[in-house]
């Protein structure tokens, strides 16, 4: 009878603590910061970031980002579309090159985003 009591007592136990309601943020917003995230998560990636921030006019040309890199064309342009999808660079195509360019202020909005999850 002793067990039957002691299981009894922990069922009619209060929660160990109360906790005020916390915003949580949705899903959709979730995908959109981690997109971010992962976007920022491949150190390629970020050297492609710094090479298209420090060049001429803010872009810069694909044919100039695969020998900084040591990668070639296809797995570069496999990694500008991840930064493009996730908001970060934009792309304008010239004859038969592509440029890149940050999007205005998408680096501060998302530091910013990720200062307040």
């Amino acid at each position: 009878m002793d067990t039957l009591q002691t299981a009894q007592s922990h069922t009619d136990t209060p929660a160990c603590c109360t906790s005020a309601p916390v915003a949580v943020i949705d899903e959709q917003e979730a995908q959109r910061k981690a997109r971010i995230l992962k976007a920022f998560a491949d150190p390629k990636r970020l050297q492609l970031l710094s090479i298209i921030k420090a060049g001429d006019g803010g872009e810069t040309c694909v044919c100039d980002m695969t020998e900084p890199l040591g990668l070639g064309q296809p797995t570069v342009s496999h990694h500008l579309k991840i930064l493009v999808d996730a908001g970060l660079l934009s792309r304008q195509r010239r004859g038969t090159w592509a440029y890149y360019s940050l999007v205005p202020g998408a680096l501060e909005t998302a530091a910013h985003e990720l200062m307040h999850l």
